[in-house]
């Protein structure tokens, strides 16, 4: 690649529509050659802990990610490199031995719960997005998702939302707020946000290409 890549980071509360404000992205410019890389790959290892400690993880909290790799294969796909992209495994608890081959592409789009919160991620983005969705609405959609994709019963969804999940969010996630360059209210279904966004993101390819 000639170019630099772009680098385009979603964040938001769990349930806030990050992941439709990137899948708006990716459909926008799906001419182009576009990929997007999710925090959730890179949770950290934990073969080495007993599968009782495994159940323990606080999924919501920055130490549970693996943030150095996360950035040092963000800085390898700027170079023009390919990664082995880390598979985690939600039933073992821990990475799968497996891993994908992933190519640069010249619009990366970064999605996840605490990218804002690392300087080192914040560093490698050009623009920075922040979905601000209510915490009714957030728990609504949670439920529904879980309930429906993951087997999960109504009480455990919330009891998890106000133990875990809703403390986590207003202590580590809102916060990151401040490091947005554009915060998109509702998420995928505002559609000025998005076209905003996409605008900007056409811009610079058009810059990069001058």
């Amino acid at each position: 690649m000639t170019n630099r890549p772009i680098v385009i980071g979603v964040t938001g509360g769990s349930g806030s529509g990050k992941s439709s404000v990137s899948k708006r992205i990716l459909d926008i410019f799906a001419d182009l050659p576009v990929m997007l890389l999710q925090q959730d790959y890179y949770y950290k290892d934990q073969t080495h802990l007993p599968f009782e400690e495994r159940l323990l993880t606080n999924y919501d909290h920055p130490l549970a990610f693996d943030n150095e790799l996360f950035a040092e294969h963000i800085a390898a796909l700027l170079r023009g490199e390919a990664i082995e992209r880390p598979i985690y495994d939600y039933v073992a608890h821990t990475r799968s031995a497996e891993s994908v081959h992933q190519e640069s592409k010249d619009v990366i789009i970064i999605e996840g719960l605490l990218i804002l919160e690392d300087e080192r991620l914040r560093d490698l983005m050009d623009i920075k997005v922040y979905v601000d969705t209510d915490d009714d609405i957030r728990l609504a959609r949670r439920i529904l998702r879980d309930i429906k994709e993951r087997g999960r019963s109504v009480d455990s969804v919330i009891k998890q939302y106000v133990e875990v999940v809703k403390p986590m969010h207003h202590q580590f996630i809102e916060p990151t707020k401040r490091y947005a360059d554009i915060i998109v209210p509702e998420g995928g279904y505002n559609n000025v946000a998005i076209d905003l966004i996409a605008t900007k993101i056409q811009a610079i390819l058009d810059k990069k290409q001058s």
